[in-house]
């Protein structure tokens, strides 16, 4: 129960930085432009920032063996989604089952599901959330990228490896095993940096709901694609949790980022390569409001 409390009021405090999102974004002070931008600033220094500074605790045998656990769980939860995204959607037109496929395999862990840990469990849990989201983002750039195109082994290699945040999580390991001394003025300054990324994924988030036709949201394919990603997901991900006798903090943890709606890559990659990029959009919007809802109810299962 204190978990679901917790994460109701980390949800409440996230709705009012949407809604500060979308004031600015009618107002203009966000225009299409500046929301680009601070895409770039979150993906790229403040959430790596925050991932960095989980890593500002001891590496001691009962951590390594808990983070151990929940990159297994989290690379079967992987699997899982790229098997039934191909069974489950295709009944579906090409220019749409790429992208449900898409969603169902990537979801918002790394710009919504990390803030998310971090006001609910805080350094702690975000540790934990930094290995777990290993497995999503390799799927990201290998089996998901290849929903809507092909691409050599050289450039799925080179896009894993070059993204920023697992480049932060084997920069972050790579300071605990050598426990290397960092000011207190640089640790400091990387702990603030990484603590405007909550605030600032919802705000760009907000901004998305703007402007947007309620009644395209309300469509059968989108709200199958929602049961599966944030009801059936996390619910296997918890029966994996309750057979390896997972704590509250990691089941939580697993819970929460297993529950996270659509990637919001999946409409970039829409559209460059020519699929749906409007029901990619709908799709990312559905599930991303729904999960407000989904992951406090989730968190009573712990």
């Amino acid at each position: 129960m204190e978990g679901f409390q917790n994460m109701v009021n980390a949800q409440l405090i996230l709705l009012i930085y949407l809604g500060v999102g979308m004031y600015c974004k009618k107002t203009g002070i966000i225009d299409d432009l500046t929301k680009k931008k601070m895409v770039d600033l979150i993906l790229k220094i403040a959430l790596p920032c925050m991932i960095f500074n989980s890593f500002n605790k001891p590496l001691t045998p009962d951590v390594l063996k808990k983070t151990a656990l929940a990159f297994i769980v989290a690379f079967c939860i992987a699997v899982l989604s790229y098997l039934l995204g191909k069974i489950l959607y295709n009944r579906y037109p090409l220019e749409r089952k790429s992208i449900l496929q898409y969603c169902t395999l990537v979801n918002n862990s790394g710009f919504l599901g990390m803030p998310m840990v971090s006001a609910v469990y805080g350094a702690d849990g975000l540790l934990y959330a930094s290995i777990f989201i290993i497995p999503n983002r390799i799927m990201m750039w290998t089996a998901g990228l290849s929903l809507f195109t092909v691409s050599d082994f050289k450039s799925k290699c080179k896009n894993i490896l070059l993204n920023p945040c697992i480049i932060t999580v084997f920069l972050g390991l790579a300071r605990r095993i050598l426990n290397l001394p960092f000011p207190e003025f640089l640790d400091k300054a990387i702990a603030n940096i990484g603590a405007v990324t909550s605030p600032l994924s919802m705000m760009v988030i907000g901004t998305m709901l703007v402007g947007v036709s309620w009644k395209a949201l309300f469509e059968p394919s989108i709200f199958y694609l929602t049961a599966v990603r944030l009801i059936f997901l996390p619910l296997v991900a918890l029966g994996f949790m309750r057979l390896l006798n997972f704590d509250p903090l990691l089941t939580g943890v697993s819970l929460i980022l297993t529950g996270m709606p659509a990637g919001s890559t999946s409409a970039l990659l829409a559209a460059k390569y020519g699929a749906d990029e409007d029901y990619a959009s709908r799709c990312i919007i559905t599930t991303t409001l729904i999960s407000l809802i989904t992951v406090p109810l989730l968190m009573l299962f712990i």
